[in-house]
């Protein structure tokens, strides 16, 4: 009977198979890899990825990776390309055809059309002695020993080591193109890494009619100030709007207990000096680490020594930036 420590040993063991055929993918790239990637930069054309069966799907995060990270792409189906999707491709895209066997009808089919075209084919194949490795104008061998299947039979090492040749192509072109953080923000702009790449302060900054009292000010008026707003603070400003200090909840908690005649209090009295301040352009994502760092859940905005409002923890959190 099967136990739990059986199920443990399989899942290392095929971890640990498909590891090996990686390390053994890194000895097989030559410098057919680096005219492959000069090729695509220096072309005018786009990467047209095909495939057949799970290497199909690889073509998928292959094209997915390229266009997000600044190098057009589109997934041409081996099977539908034979069968009217040819039309995909134009006269100067790369067309990078992914298959373990490289031996499929589709890929015998496809392939001699594609070269008839005038198109370039760049092969991620096995089988270096197939077909596909055979027609292309470039191989990079994804050659692997034996898949980590226990019947050597489902696609596993095979994919991995395609997935793995197709991420080090991206990440050669996305070095080619100078692609920063700044780039992948533009392609990125709803996803969490997008937002901690390009949201600032002021977009996330409650600066409507901000809660802002007097030195001067009563108690009663900070109170109210503080609850009506709704931000858990106060910030005391000057009749220039230059921030003199802020009043949070916790300061008020703490003059209460100290029973002073909090008839007799002002604004003045509890502000704590010096708050931690941050610029409306500051990026959202440092703002969060400064509050985090001082343990605090708010922050001033402020900019050329004016009060522009308060940035709150919830505000970041709320966003998914964090």
């Amino acid at each position: 009977m099967e136990t739990n420590n059986d199920i443990k040993a399989l899942a290392i063991k095929t971890v640990i198979a498909e590891a090996e055929a990686i390390k053994k993918i890194a000895l097989l790239i030559d410098n057919n890899f680096e005219k492959v990637v000069n090729l695509i930069f220096s072309g005018k054309g786009r990467v047209i990825a095909t495939g057949i069966g799970k290497s199909a799907i690889i073509a998928q995060k292959l094209v997915a990776t390229l266009n997000s990270t600044g190098t057009p792409a589109v997934f041409m189906h081996a099977a539908d390309a034979i069968h009217g999707d040819l039309g995909i491709v134009l006269s100067d895209d790369v067309v990078i055809c992914i298959s373990k066997s490289g031996d499929t009808p589709e890929i015998k089919v496809l392939i001699p059309i594609i070269k008839n075209q005038g198109n370039k084919v760049v092969a991620i194949v096995s089988n270096i002695s197939s077909f596909l490795a055979k027609n292309a104008d470039f191989i990079l061998k994804a050659t692997v020993d034996e898949e980590a299947c226990p019947n050597n039979l489902a696609p596993t090492s095979s994919t991995t080591a395609q997935l793995v040749l197709c991420d080090a192509l991206a990440v050669c072109l996305l070095h080619k193109h100078g692609f920063t953080k700044e780039d992948f923000a533009r392609y990125h702009p709803g996803g969490t890494l997008g937002k901690k790449l390009y949201m600032r302060v002021k977009d996330l900054t409650k600066n409507d009619n901000p809660p802002k009292v007097r030195q001067a000010d009563s108690l009663k008026t900070v109170i109210f100030e503080i609850s009506s707003k709704r931000l858990g603070a106060a910030v005391v400003v000057d009749e220039n709007d230059k921030v003199l200090g802020i009043i949070t909840d916790g300061d008020l908690r703490r003059m209460l207990e100290k029973q002073f005649d909090i008839n007799t209090i002002t604004a003045k009295d509890i502000m704590s000096v010096s708050p931690k301040m941050v610029s409306p352009d500051e990026m959202a994502i440092n703002a969060f680490y400064i509050m985090e760092k001082n343990k605090i859940t708010q922050l001033v905005v402020s900019k050329d020594n004016k009060y522009n409002g308060i940035l709150h923890i919830h505000d970041i959190l709320h966003e998914g930036i964090v």
